[in-house]
């Protein structure tokens, strides 16, 4: 399997992961915990996955360009 394909497949997981804990901060609600976590903590990983997610496409689209021109990494 191509390495831009695994990065692909990795993004779209850590996107929903971030879209998941996004939800679940909105349940926790102000003050309350979901699955232990506070607000504020899914808050922050809801965040940083979004932001990996972005990161891991990037860089799937670099290696499908690299990928076209027939270097290998």
């Amino acid at each position: 399997m191509k390495l831009s394909k695994i990065l692909h497949i990795v993004s779209v997981i850590a996107g929903l992961a971030g879209v998941v804990a996004l939800v679940a901060a909105y349940i926790a609600g102000p003050g309350g915990t979901f699955w232990g976590f506070s607000q504020n903590h899914l808050f922050v990983d809801a965040g940083i996955r979004i932001l990996l997610a972005i990161w891991l496409q990037l860089a799937a689209l670099h290696h499908m360009k690299l990928e076209e021109r027939g270097e290998v990494i």
